[in-house]
C-alpha cells in the first residue's frame, strides 16, 4: 500500500535503497515496469471483485510512486495546497508527457477531491486496463468523432462535476515529450465555464518514463530525469474561458521551461483540434 502525501509538497528523500530487481535486470526499462505491472495486476483483481474504490485507486497510485523510487525515480511534487484549498470539484488540465501521470495524479488529487479522467473508449475494453478503468467510471471518448466527443465530455462532465467529482483532462492529441501550446485545446476551460467550477492547471514533466512506438507507453527509462509535477492556484472561468485557457498554457509552459523540458516556438492554433483523452 502506498503512503499518502500529507503536506503541500513531496520530494523523494535521499538514500532510497534500490530494489533487488533493479540490479537483477541491470537497470533496464523492465525493472520499473515489472514492479508497475505487479501493482496493476493486483488492482485488476480488486476491480473484478468490485472493490477498486476511491481508496484503493489512491493506494495503488502511491504504491507505484514508492516502487519506482526503488528503481531510481525521483519525485518533486508541489502546489498541493491549491488542491486542498478547493471548496468543491474542479477541472484539472494538464499536459500529457507519458503514461506516468495517469498513474500518479489519482494518488495526489483523489484523497483530497474525488476525481476521474477523460479516457479513450478502447481503454475500457483492455484485458488488464479494462476492469480498472471501468471501475473508475471515466468519461470515454472515441477519438474518431470530435463533435460527438465534445458533446460527451460536456454532458458527462457536467453530470460528474455536479455530483462532486472532479475531472482530469489532457487536452493534447497524444503523449508528447516536446511542448507545443498549439496542440493544447481549450476543452478544459469550456467545461469549467459551462459548469461554473474552477480550472486548475497542472504542469507535468514525466520523461523518466519513456514512450515507445514498439512497446506503446513503455519506452526507455531515464533515471537521470526527475519527475516534476506542480499544481497552480485554481482560477474561476468566465465567458468562453479564453483568458483562463491562455493563463493555463502560460503556467505549464513556464514550468516546463524552468525544468529544462523541450518547448517549441509559438505557432498558430489549428482551426479544429480534436477532443483528447488519457492514452
Amino acid at each position: 500500500m502506498g503512503t499518502r502525501i500529507i503536506g503541500d509538497r513531496y520530494d523523494s528523500p535521499e538514500g532510497i535503497r534500490r530494489h533487488w530487481m533493479e540490479y537483477a535486470l541491470l537497470g533496464t526499462r523492465w525493472s520499473p515496469y515489472f514492479r508497475f505491472f505487479g501493482v496493476m495486476f493486483r488492482s485488476r483483481v480488486l476491480a473484478v471483485r468490485g472493490a477498486y474504490d476511491d481508496e484503493a485507486w489512491s493506494d495503488s497510485s502511491m504504491e507505484v510512486l514508492a516502487k519506482l523510487e526503488g528503481c531510481g525515480a525521483r519525485f518533486h511534487i508541489s502546489g498541493l495546497e491549491h488542491v486542498r484549498a478547493l471548496q468543491g470539484p474542479a477541472v484539472f488540465v494538464a499536459n500529457h508527457m507519458s503514461t506516468f501521470e495517469t498513474l500518479l495524479l489519482p494518488g495526489l488529487i483523489n484523497p483530497i477531491r474525488p476525481c476521474t479522467f477523460v479516457v479513450k473508449e478502447k481503454l475500457l475494453h483492455g484485458l488488464v486496463w479494462g476492469p480498472i478503468m471501468r471501475a473508475r467510471a471515466p468519461i470515454a471518448v472515441t477519438r474518431t468523432d470530435p463533435r460527438k466527443d465534445l458533446e460527451t465530455v460536456l454532458s458527462e462532465g457536467a453530470r460528474l462535476l455536479g455530483s462532486g467529482r472532479s475531472i482530469i483532462i489532457f487536452p493534447q492529441g497524444t503523449r508528447k515529450n516536446v511542448w507545443n501550446r498549439a496542440e493544447f485545446n481549450s476543452l478544459g476551460a469550456k467545461l469549467a465555464s459551462r459548469t461554473g467550477v474552477p480550472l486548475v492547471p497542472v504542469a507535468i514533466k514525466t520523461d523518466y518514463w519513456g514512450n515507445s512506438p514498439l512497446f506503446r507507453g513503455f519506452g526507455p527509462v531515464h533515471r537521470d530525469r526527475p519527475v516534476m509535477i506542480e499544481f497552480a492556484q485554481s482560477m474561476p472561468v468566465s465567458g468562453r474561458g479564453k483568458t483562463e485557457h491562455d493563463a493555463c498554457l502560460d503556467f505549464i509552459e513556464d514550468r516546463l521551461r524552468s525544468w529544462g523540458a523541450a518547448v517549441t516556438a509559438p505557432e498558430a492554433v489549428p482551426a479544429s483540434v480534436p477532443v483528447s483523452a488519457s492514452s
